[in-house]
């Protein structure tokens, strides 16, 4: 090939977010319904294009993030991949990076700039088969769904969710809920308390709904699970 003739693809670079939260007893995500083509009216993950060359991808994520869903105070965005793959949009090459956060009380959005709705979806509902997302956000979705498993499985993060002080069983609706899958209380219980500096006692015993006294319990000094909480059981049907 002669390299004088020889042109550089035209790519664009474009951020999606994957933005999970608990509500109620079941995991979350942002979604929004798009305004604008192409997909006008499908149901998407917030994102877009950078403003221009000079502009961090990062900040990018940010700007997007509160521009389409009103949300400025998302902690830690953590990068997640990058999606490049050809004919992933009809507008002509464009490779995203997408970025993940998995966070409590996050606030209801407020859809802008070129979303017609933003809302929070349950992931079940967002991930089956029923439901059409924009461009390859399914599997964005499904990875970064994932990867908040995961994160689970090795961190602390689930005491997050809880209140300052929680009960084993309001700690195993967390995992019950980002894994989609259903526990055994005793087993769980025993890995829990495998984990060393994952939970510590705290105070006094609650009764529970069933009258019955309940240990409880508050987030401990480690971050990092050892042993990791390795998911064991059958999982829930997503498509349900």
């Amino acid at each position: 090939m002669d390299d004088d003739r020889w042109e550089a693809p035209r790519v664009l670079l474009a951020v999606d977010l994957v933005i999970l939260t608990l509500r109620g007893s079941r995991l979350h995500v942002l979604l929004i319904e798009r305004g604008v083509e192409p997909f006008r009216g499908a149901l998407a993950l917030p994102g877009g294009f950078l403003r221009d060359q000079e502009e961090d991808i990062v900040a990018a994520a940010h700007r997007e993030l509160f521009e389409e869903a009103g949300l400025a105070d998302v902690p830690h965005l953590e990068p997640l991949g990058v999606y490049g793959e050809p004919g992933r949009d009809p507008r002509g090459r464009v490779v995203s990076v997408a970025y993940l956060a998995i966070a409590p009380r996050l606030p209801e959005p407020v859809a802008g700039t070129d979303a017609a709705e933003a809302s929070w979806r349950p992931v079940e509902h967002a991930m089956s088969s029923n439901v059409e997302l924009a461009f390859d956000h399914r599997r964005i979705l499904a990875d970064g769904v994932e990867r908040a498993r995961v994160k689970l499985e090795h961190s602390a993060l689930a005491t997050a969710f809880c209140g300052e002080t929680f009960t084993i069983s309001e700690l195993q609706q967390v995992y019950e809920a980002v894994w989609g899958i259903r526990l055994d209380p005793r087993n769980f219980y025993r890995k829990v308390q495998s984990a060393r500096g994952f939970i510590v006692a705290a105070g006094p015993m609650r009764r529970t709904e069933g009258g019955r006294p309940a240990r409880l319990f508050k987030a401990g000094p480690v971050q990092e699970l050892y042993p990791p909480m390795v998911r064991s059981a059958q999982a829930v049907d997503e498509g349900a």
